[in-house]
């Protein structure tokens, strides 16, 4: 049963702040903070999640506080990037987003287009963080969006920020079509995307552009030389091959509604957040991409329900920078509180002051994301006592990087729909595993799952001693993958029977109440001493026996081969006449998938 008392906390605080409404020490609450992997000072700012999930480590229950519902919707794109007629609009970059399917080339793409050696530090085919690149080519710069896989993508474009100018979808020449891709093109369509195809690994042996060009053509996106409009390039990371070509057709197709990508430098920055975590030193990080105007160190931004001010920046490389021209990504420093990804900011100081004094002491309203509740030992054994659910679900706490990394993950698992088996996030934080995430594993029947995070090797020992499955993975795939795993392994078995033996009954030599004595031919596979058998009229069943005794010969015997006459014993037949079968049954049981036909 939840507290009804809570303690009732802003969306960020003063670790100062939190110690104080848990009524505890504040050396008490840094210890704690130290054992999740965060190092604050007593003045630094926490958001909401990690001092929820440090409240829930010191037996604290808390709840976000009540705040009155902002006026207006600051959420969605459209409303502040509509650019006025009469102003001295300029062309910014084209911004282009990359899908496709899982290891078929997106990150070793860009990492061919940057001239860097990002691709070969990843962990695996999947990028693993969202970040924006900028790169030139006849002149001109063109901006990158790397997503990880595409829910991102979907979440930004669902509250109305239209990032991106054209995209590129990603094809291995040598794989072709996967669902992913069919997928990635849905995506594209409902967002009104200009395209092309970028036709990857050309210079594999067993590339075969031709066939994938088919492949697609099924799929109505027709290539130029099939008399169509999409362009496809075929191209090599690897070697660098088609290239020049790719960000050649990129600005081409980006050209085309060339008024879209007029823009006024001079007015308030707009854009929207691509990443979002909070850093254990700094406080709340987000990087974003200015879509319009220019953002400064010192400009006051909302986004949602969060304010702050710039304090500082830095651009795709790592560099500190004071200004943002558009289509420009960044990373900014500064903001009260973590916000989502997709939720757009603006530059608007007198919305942000008024924010700013309507929440006092920083407590402002809960922006959109989520905060998953606990659950206990107790709440397990209600469920169990009032016979619910009749799904049976898997428990996991989820550790990651980012809020990014989060979101990404979560919208992968919502995906996995059976109405046998379900997956639940009890609860989810940023950081390291620690023991704290091991013993709450424990009082609510779950696995821990990180990602991109360490194990503290304390977290480690006790999960070792306490039976708690603990894993970290580097790659988003592979985790959806070890939790698909973990669901199967759930499912109830089938029955599977195999005939592997049919007589056909010549002669019935003694009938008695519980067995019968046959004699007949076997016409395939073979009859065994002990085994289990159907028996058939035509071609109905009539019963189930066991072969007791077999004789061929006038001999005993253990089997008993095709072609081959024999008598025996059936336990537990009756009924039987000339001309019925008897069927040797073979039954195994078989592990089912996720995806084998629901009966």
């Amino acid at each position: 049963m939840p507290d009804p008392n809570p303690v009732f906390l802003p969306v960020t605080m003063t670790v100062r702040d939190l110690a104080d409404k848990l009524g505890l020490s504040v050396t008490i609450v840094v210890a704690e903070l130290l054992k999740n992997g965060i190092m604050a000072s007593v003045n630094e700012q926490i958001d909401y999640d990690t001092a929820a999930i440090i409240a829930a480590d010191l037996k604290r229950d808390v709840a976000p506080a009540p705040v009155e519902a902002p006026a207006e919707d600051t959420t969605s794109a459209p409303n502040y990037l509509a650019e006025d007629p009469s102003a001295d609009l300029i062309a910014r970059p084209p911004v282009v987003v990359v899908m496709g399917h899982v290891d078929h080339g997106k990150t070793s793409l860009l990492d061919a287009v940057r001239k860097t050696d990002v691709a070969g530090g990843e962990a695996g085919g999947i990028t693993q963080s969202i970040g924006a690149y900028q790169v030139h080519t006849n002149g001109r710069p063109i901006t990158f969006i790397d997503t990880p896989g595409h829910e991102a993508f979907t979440q930004m474009r669902s509250r109305g920020a239209t990032i991106a100018d054209v995209a590129i979808l990603v094809v291995a020449a040598e794989e072709g079509m996967k669902p992913q891709t069919v997928e990635s093109l849905k995506m594209i369509a409902d967002a009104k995307l200009p395209y092309l195809v970028a036709l990857t690994k050309v210079d594999k042996p067993d590339a075969n552009p031709a066939r994938v060009k088919k492949e697609l053509a099924e799929q109505n996106v027709l290539a130029e030389d099939y008399g169509g409009k999409v362009p496809f390039v075929e191209i090599s990371a690897k070697t660098g091959q088609g290239l020049p070509d790719l960000l050649e057709s990129v600005l081409l197709l980006a050209d085309v509604d060339a008024s879209k990508l007029k823009v006024n430098p001079q007015r308030p920055a707009v854009g929207t957040i691509i990443e979002s975590h909070v850093d254990p030193q700094q406080g709340p990080l987000c990087s974003a991409l200015v879509q319009t105007g220019t953002l400064r160190v010192g400009d006051e931004i909302i986004v949602g329900n969060v304010w702050g001010r710039v304090r500082s920046m830095k651009d795709d490389h790592g560099k500190p920078i004071t200004i943002a021209t558009p289509s420009t990504a960044v990373q900014i420093l500064g903001l009260k509180a973590a916000p989502q990804v997709g939720d757009v900011f603006r530059v608007d100081a007198k919305a942000a002051q008024e924010m700013k004094k309507k929440t006092k002491s920083h407590q402002i309203g809960m922006h959109t994301r989520t905060v998953v509740g606990k659950r206990t030992a107790s709440t397990a054994a209600a469920e169990q006592q009032e016979g619910q659910p009749e799904v049976q679900k898997l428990f996991v706490i989820l550790k990651t990087d980012t809020l990014g990394s989060a979101e990404a993950i979560l919208e992968l698992l919502k995906k996995i729909q059976h109405p046998e088996v379900a997956v639940e996030i009890i609860q989810r934080g940023l950081g390291i595993i620690s023991d704290a995430d091991v013993l709450r594993a424990e009082g609510a029947k779950a696995i821990v799952t990180g990602f991109h995070v360490p194990i503290s090797p304390k977290a480690d020992q006790l999960a070792r001693s306490k039976g708690i499955v603990i894993e970290s993975f580097d790659i988003i795939y592979k985790l959806v993958d070890a939790i698909t795993e973990k669901l199967e392994a759930m499912l109830k078995p089938i029955e599977v029977e195999t005939v592997t033996g049919v007589l056909n009954i010549l002669a019935v030599f003694r009938t008695e109440h519980s067995f019968q004595v046959v004699g007949g031919k076997v016409l395939s596979g073979k009859m065994v001493q002990g085994a289990n058998v159907r028996l058939e009229h035509g071609e109905k069943p009539i019963g189930n026996a066991r072969i007791a005794q077999l004789q061929s010969n006038k001999a005993a015997t253990k089997e008993v081969g095709e072609g081959n006459e024999c008598g025996m014993k059936l336990e537990g037949a009756s009924g039987l006449v000339v001309g019925d079968r008897v069927s040797v049954i073979q039954t195994e049981q078989k592990k089912r998938k996720l995806s084998d036909p629901i009966t």
